[in-house]
């Protein structure tokens, strides 16, 4: 009877084992964990990565770029981030991330030259480039006036559009259009300036009505539910690709021409793996099925050169202005700044 009590209890612990993985000889998967924006990957890649690589992808998303810097800053790890240009320069002064191995980058050929050497990363000793674009301004072709158009962002303050004007929920490039408007630096750290733009903000709310959104312009702008946006130029692509009514313009004021991109940091437990998904996103293959579901502009040339000429032939949005003169790149500000904007920011919207 004992023999046949022991006999059950090896069979029971067996396959307790079996269940519950303990004892296996197979070797855990390496595992890369990623942060990136919302809707900005096409996630069957990540399961390809996965089949490809024999890995797993813990992927997570963020709302913004100081949402993803808080959480970062909280202690908070990943291996790769995908941060804006002016994030990526704080993420450089901070000492959070690694050098690009560009050796391992073997895709590297494929990149836009005209994208690389930004301002916040002159060697891209931090960053391989994902997308990049513009804001600017999305318009109902049946509703706005053409010759309106010539008034740039003060468009989006002209009282024959009251209540059917869509602005960007972003304090940065809110005060970005009011200060191209006004003729200053998107970057000033000037006192009057930023009050003078405060002011231009506060005008425009109250005469205009605006509703301040995110992501779902993008459906409300498809539906035709206002005439006027301000909207990053990827997005616009991707509404006129399905309303035809619709139109995008860059003011001549000037205007933001963003890039985002792939870092590695310096808490990352496996930089080869790390090195081998950058690679892998920057495969022209790869970037152009990444590109028809975002549907900005690639940096890996050929995935941006067919889309351009397939998918969105013939829609201006898809192709932003590169050198213009008085476009520029959001660069780092202090935390007084950061502050002071956050501050008239919250002003602005608690009407």
């Amino acid at each position: 009877m004992k023999k046949l009590t022991s006999l059950l209890l090896v069979v029971v612990l067996a396959l307790s084992m079996a269940l519950t993985g303990c004892g296996s000889k197979t070797k855990d998967k390496p595992v890369l964990k990623i942060f990136n924006a919302g809707e900005y990957i096409d996630k069957s890649l990540l399961t390809e990565f996965e089949k490809a690589y024999g890995c797993e992808v813990i992927y997570e998303t963020f709302d913004s770029n100081e949402s993803m810097y808080t959480k970062i800053r909280s202690g908070e790890t990943y291996d790769i981030l995908v941060p804006s240009d002016y994030m990526i320069e704080r993420l450089i002064k901070e000492d959070y991330l690694a050098e690009i191995d560009w050796d391992q980058i073997t895709n590297k050929n494929l990149l836009n030259p005209d994208i690389l050497g930004q301002s916040y990363d002159p060697d891209n000793t931090y960053t391989v480039p994902y997308y990049y674009g513009t804001v600017g301004i999305l318009y109902n072709k049946k509703v706005v006036d053409k010759e309106d158009l010539a008034d740039g962002w003060e468009l989006l303050r002209n009282e024959k559009y009251k209540d059917d004007v869509y602005m960007i929920d972003s304090e940065r490039d809110s005060f970005m259009i009011a200060l191209k408007s006004l003729g200053y630096s998107m970057n000033t750290t000037k006192e009057k300036q930023i009050q003078k733009a405060y002011k231009w903000l506060v005008k425009q709310r109250d005469a205009m009505n605006p509703v301040y959104v995110t992501d779902d312009v993008i459906d409300n702008m498809i539906s035709g539910n206002k005439s006027i946006a301000v909207v990053y130029s990827g997005d616009a692509a991707m509404i006129i690709n399905e309303n035809k009514d619709m139109a995008f313009f860059e003011p001549e004021q000037g205007t933001n021409f963003w890039t985002d991109c792939m870092v590695i940091t310096k808490t990352c437990k496996n930089t080869e793996l790390a090195h081998e998904f950058i690679n892998f996103i920057c495969d022209a293959d790869n970037a152009y099925i990444n590109t028809q579901y975002i549907g900005y502009s690639s940096a890996v040339q050929p995935a941006y050169e067919l889309m351009r000429d397939d998918d969105y032939k013939g829609i201006a949005a898809y192709v932003p202005r590169t050198g213009y003169k008085k476009d520029e790149v959001f660069t780092y500000q202090s935390n007084k700044i950061r502050k002071r904007y956050s501050e008239l920011w919250t002003k602005i919207k608690a009407y």
